[in-house]
């Protein structure tokens, strides 16, 4: 992040299968991306699951409160 009120920090999570990322939430995104046919697949499957969205989005009021301490 580079401004101090946190504005601008955003929340990945990746997942990973032989160290090629085939699925990615990002939080500057809201939603998932898949990069593999796989990861297309389950990007889907996750952008439709409602409370699957909601728990990601709310991990980056997560990473600013922690982030908050590290200032």
């Amino acid at each position: 992040w580079s401004s101090h009120d946190l504005s601008d920090i955003v929340f990945i999570d990746n997942y990973i299968f032989n160290k090629d990322v085939f699925i990615q939430f990002n939080s500057t995104v809201g939603k998932y991306v898949g990069y593999t046919e796989h990861g297309v697949y389950n990007a889907e499957l996750r952008n439709n699951n409602t409370g699957i969205l909601q728990s990601e989005r709310s991990q980056v009021d997560i990473c600013k409160q922690n982030a908050d301490v590290y200032q």
